[in-house]
């Protein structure tokens, strides 16, 4: 019997829950709910599931078992928590959300209620992303020196002015770094494995009526000793596809969006014509550079399957919330010290006050 999904929240990224549930094998979308009826009902109508007007009647539907939260980044919390309470099992789009404080109270109310966790960073399930794990798992880098993330993404006045939550810490929790980049941060720590000390600087430069960064560059220092690079902006026109450079004295890999575009390995494997054929066609979408609405949703659909999955096995997710929060702590991290101007130790002890004063 098909795993039943509702969706909270019936914005822009709902859309891309919706039609990954829809092509996941064993799932069906059967209720959304938003505190706007009409916004839920446009959903509802768009994909034929039950529109709800609140989280709490949507509970209610002994069909839905499990439930994705598309709301703003800094109110996932409350219905997340409320869904685990229910009993039903959770996804929660990025961020996982906007203090560790509050990510830590979703894991918690998941644990307590025997349901199953994930936070949506479809980046990892992309082929590419774990060509590049499967390399640095087999040691092919040699010893890592570098790790570097580059997100150079334009963002209009308009896009701001959009959505009252957007540029605010109340509900985005960020800007560049929080809501665009978080998606490479948490691909770059997955890669490199934990971040040690972060030195960081950010600006807001390009846009007004914002509280957050649109500029963020931060030096990073991994456990391993190996140095990364992250630079993040809303502010680069027209928009560049993100990218992750790994480098280390026995090889280098370079991933862009969804394309790897250099390999090169002291030590050659026969699988590495495979990966050199692939580099010669581009299979990228726009990756959101200049456009929020130009992703694809097939990451998501990837890993709704995994999650459906995970159910039907009882096992783990393989983005579950402990490695949901990971990437928000390295953010977290660099604000803190671009606020202070000083070097931050992780882990953190507790969430730094960040927001101007």
């Amino acid at each position: 019997m098909a795993i039943g999904f509702g969706i909270v929240g019936a914005g822009m990224i709902s859309r891309f829950h919706a039609k990954a549930i829809q092509e996941v094998k064993g799932a069906k979308l059967v209720a959304c709910a938003d505190r706007s009826f009409e916004k839920s009902q446009a959903l509802a109508n768009e994909f034929g599931c039950k529109p709800y007007h609140s989280v709490e009647a949507m509970l209610d539907n002994p069909a839905v078992d499990a439930v994705t939260i598309a709301t703003p980044s800094g109110a996932h919390m409350e219905p997340a928590v409320i869904a685990a309470k229910a009993g039903k099992h959770v996804i929660v789009e990025k961020p996982l959300e906007i203090t560790l404080k509050r990510c830590d109270k979703i894991i918690d109310a998941c644990d307590k209620a025997g349901v199953k966790l994930a936070a949506i960073f479809p980046s990892r399930f992309h082929d590419s992303a774990k060509l590049m794990k499967g390399a640095v798992d087999a040691q092919r880098f040699g010893r890592i020196t570098l790790g570097d993330a580059y997100v150079k993404w334009f963002r209009t006045q308009q896009y701001y002015d959009s959505g009252a939550w957007r540029g605010t810490w109340s509900l985005d929790g960020g800007g560049a770094l929080m809501n665009q980049a978080v998606h490479t941060v948490d691909l770059l720590s997955w890669l490199m494995g934990p971040v040690a000390e972060v030195q960081a600087f950010t600006a807001t430069l390009a846009h007004d009526r914002i509280e957050v960064e649109d500029v963020a560059a931060a030096a990073l220092r991994f456990e391993s000793g190996a140095l990364g690079v992250i630079e993040a902006t809303t502010a680069a026109f027209p928009g560049y596809l993100k990218r992750i450079e790994l480098h280390g004295s026995e090889g280098s890999a370079v991933l862009e969006e969804e394309d790897i575009k250099s390999w090169d390995f002291a030590k050659k494997l026969r699988t590495d014509a495979a990966v050199h054929r692939q580099m010669a066609s581009s299979k990228s979408t726009g990756g959101g550079a200049a456009d929020p609405a130009a992703i694809g949703h097939h990451g998501h659909t990837l890993q709704i399957q995994d999650f459906v999955d995970a159910i039907r096995k009882d096992r783990a997710p393989a983005v579950d919330g402990p490695e949901g929060r990971k990437s928000i702590e390295i953010i977290l991290a660099i604000y803190q010290s671009a606020k202070t101007g000083r070097k931050v130790t992780l882990p953190l002890k507790g969430d730094p006050k960040i927001a101007k004063d």
